[in-house]
């Protein structure tokens, strides 16, 4: 279902983005050579509780009767997204790590008074979604993956740009997949970016990549939509399998892969980044 929030909404959802983003960014300052992924699990969890936030992807249903099992979903090189957070996990120089991480934001009644927040009712904890992800490499790495790094996270700026009030759905995915296959890279197409703030993960589906025009997913962008646009792009081959744990997304050729993600409004003014 597609939700349009108000105004408070928005405002809400936007210093709990703001509050994310720091978190994301203290992660990633810390995602250095030696670190294991249960690490900066540990960091991610201490600092969502010190700001009165929630995980909003720990214990996530994945179908299956599969949850997940980490705050901070951390894929690395090959991975594409949804790797876990385990202690024995090793960062390596050389390799490029996805931090995608997701808060709701306020969960307490006093930080709920100080900011004069609505309370959402579609969650128990009553505070509001954000979600967002970058992806950083580790020491030296190839000049490929510094590439594929750059060019990924342009693709998400020139998506974020078309996401105007008025526009359908795949003014979002053609910047996104024009650019990216300009450059010889696959866009993941067994996933997409969702709206958000209500719940983690809300309509509509958020394409990289250009679907029918006609179709009744290519919606039209409305004010007061809120939506996380993150491209997954692979080095290699588009395409993709799943991990013998039955919920990492790996490229099916192994070649890297690289995600960047925002949560933004849509506005009169134009798309507002929240993250």
């Amino acid at each position: 279902m597609i939700y349009i929030k108000t105004l408070e909404e928005v405002r809400i959802i936007k210093e709990g983005g703001r509050r994310l983003a720091k978190i994301l960014h203290r992660l990633a300052d810390q995602t250095k050579p030696g670190m294991s992924t249960g690490e900066l699990e540990n960091l991610a969890n201490k600092l969502i509780t010190a700001t009165g936030g929630y995980s909003a992807f720990k214990n996530y249903p994945m179908g299956g009767g599969i949850f997940f099992p980490s705050t901070v979903c951390i894929s690395i090189n090959n991975e594409v997204v949804h790797g876990s957070a385990w202690p024995s996990r090793i960062i390596q120089a050389g390799d490029i790590v996805d931090l995608d991480i997701g808060m709701e934001w306020p969960i307490t009644s006093d930080l709920r008074q100080e900011f004069s927040a609505p309370v959402n009712s579609h969650s128990k904890h009553g505070g509001f979604f954000t979600d967002t992800c970058l992806t950083v490499g580790v020491g030296k790495i190839s000049s490929s993956a510094r590439k594929l790094l750059r060019i990924t996270k342009e693709s998400l700026d020139l998506g974020i740009k078309a996401a105007q009030a008025g526009q359908r759905i795949n003014a979002i995915g053609r910047a996104v997949q024009q650019y990216t296959e300009s450059h010889g890279y696959g866009v993941v197409r067994d996933l997409v970016g969702h709206g958000v703030g209500y719940l983690a993960h809300e309509g509509p589906d958020i394409f990289n990549f250009e679907i029918e025009e006609n179709s009744p997913e290519n919606v039209v962008l409305q004010v007061g939509m809120v939506i996380a646009i993150e491209p997954m792009i692979n080095l290699g081959d588009w395409r993709v399998k799943v991990a013998d744990n039955e919920y990492t997304i790996l490229t099916m050729d192994d070649s890297l892969s690289a995600h960047f993600e925002h949560t933004l409004a849509i506005t009169e003014q134009g798309p507002e980044i929240l993250t």
